[in-house]
């Protein structure tokens, strides 16, 4: 049964709330793509100073308060996003209950290929290289990108503009971590500059540290620190306004972790060997993009031209179990867009062409036999034609809708190859009733045709249909309402995903597994704000399906996740004399609307787990800024509501997140 603290917040959060990122005033927002309210849009983003005159930023605290050092801190303010795992190489994330890799997922707008292997994460990214993440759930708008079955993902990393002051030529900032729980250190540095009409940054990090304990001050296996970043861009602006501009970011992870990445440990079946407790892994993502765009766009001449490389590469070694094998996965994309944005005199329209072409792959070899085993691969390739028209058909609505069609083609091993094609809608608006009082819908259907599948669980001696792999689509649709006095904001939405034929092969089962996955939810807030701070909370209440039951972590593999009722917290205050102090809290309820192998429901435990933290600029240097952060002040045991394996009880044992920690900073500019 629920506490009666839980019950409280739960009847505190019945208060219609929001989720301040969604406001779509906010500045910062990547500009490429837009922004606006009635696709129910959250942005997170960095602003330069989060303690300047002019107070704290509402729509923007998401990444200057959390101060991320992981994908979990990212979203730790957002209900609806949830994150699974302890260890950064294995966490994944999932937007209303559906599995990332069913968005839209892009870095600096290159499209990423990520289904690499299920015990791993999708996207490996380090928090600390990001000025913004924009999230479209479920529906998403036309040009944001193809495959965009629940919506969309774009990750902005930093520019040089927002880190130096208009004038200056040159900047650093160095950035030195601990943290007290795995004794983790981390030093970053970024070097940063302009002349003339050129500009570029540097930025590294690298973080190592011992194993973290959980709540009860047990080891989490193998979750030891050994992370590397990177990222450089180079950009050059004509006089006449032609901006071309090139980035390289690269993370790494290279640690001995759980047998299975995700997984603490499977409890082996009477009779069976146990698996060994750990292997090593090396898991590496870069992506390199270059872009074109026009500093000085006219009305009818506003162009974005791309054109990006992605890839993931994951090692496996199990030279020492009984497997004896070296496996090696790797996923790559290319991709590119041609389009223009035109500025009309009733709104715009946004139109173009983009194309990818996405390769997986999976390369194994005997260590027994000192031979290749195998190598797979397979290659899809597809060009998409797109238009989205945004619109203010009256002075009190807001209306956007689009279209694309792509064209695909798929060759597999043992020269099989399928093409396929299909057109994907979207439609949505917002309508203020009153100056205070808006309402809002929108619906998408997407086509997202043919998919790669996850190279580890391929086979060589997979067959191939005669009539073709199926094609997977998706309809979405929300309804929404908010009411905001400019002083506090309260807002609603109901949301819904369908994805019908999602692919879900198997190494056993063969290349055309089918999976139908279905999300339910609902969502509230209640925020408000005054001259240096701001108090927020949100709820959210989410059913996920896969083939019409329950999901469980196992039959949802890149596809959901079972969730149930979330309650998170935030709130931060600016002092006179630079001090931020502020605070953060997640609440996960009982939730037992689960399904296991044996058909039982067994109820997966709630949480409550509170963060807090101290910043502190002097006034006479306002370039040094120390944080102290506290963070799990209660040292709460628990497994993240999203972590692989807590409905299988006695037969899994999930990966704990840490316990208490003290994690300090210091970050010096110059």
């Amino acid at each position: 049964m629920p506490s009666t603290f839980t019950k409280v917040c739960f009847t505190f959060a019945l208060i219609p709330t929001a989720t301040i990122a969604q406001n779509q005033s906010e500045p910062n927002t990547p500009p490429e793509t837009g922004d606006e309210a009635f696709l129910g849009t959250i942005v997170l983003s960095a602003p330069d100073n989060p303690m300047a005159e002019d107070g704290i930023s509402v729509t923007s605290e998401g990444l200057a308060l959390s101060n991320p050092a992981d994908l979990s801190e990212l979203f730790v303010a957002e209900p609806t996003i949830a994150v699974g795992g302890s260890i950064p190489m294995s966490q994944k994330v999932y937007v209303n209950g559906i599995e990332e890799n069913n968005l839209a997922i892009s870095i600096d707008g290159a499209r990423q290929n990520n289904k690499v292997f299920h015990h791993n994460t999708t996207t490996l990214i380090d928090p600390a290289l990001l000025k913004a993440v924009r999230i479209e759930p479920g529906v998403a708008s036309a040009d944001a990108g193809p495959g965009a079955l629940a919506g969309a993902l774009a990750y902005e990393t930093k520019d040089v503009d927002d880190l130096l002051d208009p004038g200056d030529t040159f900047g650093g900032r160095y950035k030195l971590e601990y943290d007290s729980n795995g004794d983790l250190f981390s030093n970053s540095l970024s070097l940063y500059g302009r002349d003339g009409g050129f500009e570029y940054l540097l930025f590294g990090k690298s973080a190592t540290g011992n194993n973290r304990e959980d709540g009860d001050s047990n080891d989490i296996l193998a979750s030891g620190t050994d992370l590397n970043s990177f990222l450089g861009k180079i950009a050059y602006e004509t006089e006449g306004g032609h901006r071309f501009e090139f980035s390289a970011e690269n993370v790494s992870d290279d640690e001995v972790r759980p047998f299975r990445a995700n997984i603490g440990l499977v409890i082996p079946e009477e009779g069976r060997l146990p698996s060994p407790l750990t292997r090593p892994y090396e898991l590496e993502r870069e992506n390199y993009s270059f872009t074109y765009t026009r500093a000085n766009p006219t009305g009818a001449w506003n162009p974005t031209i791309r054109l990006s490389y992605s890839g993931t590469e994951v090692f496996v070694d199990d030279t020492d179990t009984r497997l004896r094998e070296l496996n090696t996965g790797e996923t790559t994309s290319i991709s590119g867009e041609i389009s223009n944005r035109f500025t009309l005199s009733w709104g715009e329209v946004n139109a173009g062409i983009d194309f990818y072409k996405d390769e997986a792959e999976i390369d194994s070899f005997s260590v027994a036999t000192s031979s290749p085993l195998y190598s797979l691969k397979e290659d899809l390739r597809n060009v998409g034609v797109f238009a989205q028209v945004r619109m203010e058909p009256t002075a009190s609505t807001r209306l956007s809708f689009g279209a694309r069609a792509d064209f695909q083609q798929l060759e597999a091993q043992n020269g099989f190859k399928q093409s396929e094609s299909g057109l994907s809608g979207n439609v949505s608006g917002e309508w203020d009733v009153t100056d205070r009082f808006t309402v809002g819908a929108g619906y998408s259907h997407v086509w997202g045709g043919l998919e790669l599948a996850e190279n580890f669980i391929m086979s060589p001696i997979w067959i191939y249909p005669t009539g073709g792999l199926g094609t997977v689509t998706a309809d979405n649709a929300y309804i929404a309402a908010s009411y905001d006095t400019g002083t506090w904001m309260i807002d609603g939405k109901v949301f819904g995903t369908d994805i019908n034929d999602a692919r879900a092969g198997s190494f056993r089962g063969g290349p055309n597994g089918r999976a139908d996955v279905a999300s339910r939810g609902f969502e509230l807030g209640f925020s408000t704000t005054w001259e240096r701070g701001f108090f927020r909370i949100g709820y959210a209440n989410i059913d996920t399906e896969v083939n019409g039951v329950a999901a469980n972590s196992f039959t949802g593999n890149y596809l959901a996740i079972p969730l149930g009722e979330f309650i998170t917290f935030q709130t931060a205050h600016r002092f006179d004399n630079g001090v931020l102090i502020g605070g953060d809290a997640q609440i996960a309820l009982d939730y037992d609307d689960t399904l296991d192998d044996d058909g039982r429901s067994p109820t997966i435990q709630g949480y409550t787990v509170f963060n807090t933290f101290l910043e502190y600029s002097p006034q006479r240097m306002d370039n040094l800024t120390l944080r102290m952060e506290i963070n799990n002040i209660f040292d709460q045991q628990y497994a993240a509501r999203a972590t692989y394996g807590q409905e299988f009880i006695g037969q899994v044992e999930p990966l704990n997140e840490p316990g208490r920690s003290i994690r300090l900073s210091a970050e010096i500019v110059f």
